[in-house]
């Protein structure tokens, strides 16, 4: 079951998954998809009047590198604000990860675009624009 080829933190992440689930009304839901390997990402926000990301899971159907980051992804987020979530990027991600092989790079990626995809939401829900932020270019619910 273990693989040289990931961290201690990568297997950790992908036995143990931190916050999994779905946030019923959540302020922000954001879904990824990469038709190369397969991998659907989901990630919901529980976001509060002040922009403090209060809550954060995910549903991921994927390899064990999806789900690690994923799993990392969302510990990542919680409690940040909505600028300091949106600085959370691929190389954040596979680094708090201790690393990821070369063909597995594209999973802290779609972390990255799934944590885009459930802000985009967000300020779509509440009539807002947040500085910085871009429409998802892999959001599959478009």
């Amino acid at each position: 079951m273990y693989d040289a080829n990931y961290s201690e933190k990568v297997m950790d992440h992908f036995m143990n998954p931190r916050n999994v689930g779905e946030i019923e009304n959540a302020s922000g839901v954001g879904t990824v998809g990469n038709a190369k390997c397969g991998d659907i990402m989901r990630i919901y926000l529980d976001i509060d009047d002040n922009g403090i990301i209060r809550d954060c899971k995910f549903k991921t159907f994927g390899c064990g590198a999806a789900v690690a980051t994923s799993s990392m992804a969302t510990e990542m987020v919680k409690g940040k604000s909505i600028q300091d979530a949106l600085k959370i990027t691929n190389k954040a991600v596979m680094e708090a990860l201790d690393g990821l092989p070369v063909v597995k790079i594209h999973c802290s990626l779609l972390a990255e675009e799934a944590i885009h995809a459930a802000l985009w939401d967000y300020a779509e829900k509440h009539n807002i624009k947040i500085e910085g932020l871009e429409k998802p270019k892999h959001d599959i619910n478009d």
